[in-house]
């Protein structure tokens, strides 16, 4: 009878969560971070009419829901929150974009990335460099740039940019590839 209790105790504990957080989405309700990786990237925006924003102008942002970030994330139902200023933002506009190349690693869901050093001008992994666009500076400072997961994303709107998603945060930013070592 002991181990009967025990193992329902241990089935209990396992199950719970995963019905509550289903509950959760079911009532609309959506979580950030903790582990999270999307399974795609946010679709392209819908079309804006024109985008007056100056380069590395920071729109002022509030958090969608209570206890959700200010900077863009992503809900653990798939949505992406903030990536909807469109193609004509100049915030990331490229004269040369792909400078420096495509990466060649990785792309989406299947490849976490372990940062290794640097910071938000110059980051890195795996002999793989980056930099986070001037206008998204704003919305990493609680980045661990030598141990945070990340999860590459193609930017469907911003060509030579692509999203770095913060796995722990559930936050995303724009980066550029800088090649590699």
């Amino acid at each position: 009878m002991k181990k009967t209790i025990g193992l329902l105790t241990v089935i209990g504990m396992i199950c719970f969560p995963a019905l509550a957080q289903q509950k959760d989405e079911q009532h609309g309700e959506s979580h950030v971070g903790g582990g999270y990786i999307p399974k795609k990237g946010p679709p392209p925006a819908k079309a804006q009419p024109h985008n007056n924003l100056k380069p590395a102008e920071h729109q002022p942002r509030t958090a969608d829901v209570a206890g959700h970030p200010t900077a863009p994330h992503v809900h653990t139902n798939g949505t992406w929150v903030g990536h909807n200023t469109g193609k004509a933002d100049v915030n990331y506009h490229l004269d040369r974009p792909w400078e420096h190349g495509h990466f060649p690693g990785g792309i989406g869901k299947a490849h976490v990335f372990r940062l290794v050093g640097g910071g938000p001008s110059r980051f890195w992994f795996g002999g793989f460099y980056f930099s986070v666009a001037p206008a998204d500076l704003g919305y990493c400072g609680d980045w661990l740039w030598d141990s945070d997961q990340i999860v590459l994303y193609d930017d469907p709107d911003h060509v030579g940019w692509y999203l770095a998603y913060n796995v722990r945060l559930g936050t995303y930013v724009h980066v550029m590839y800088l090649g590699n070592s």
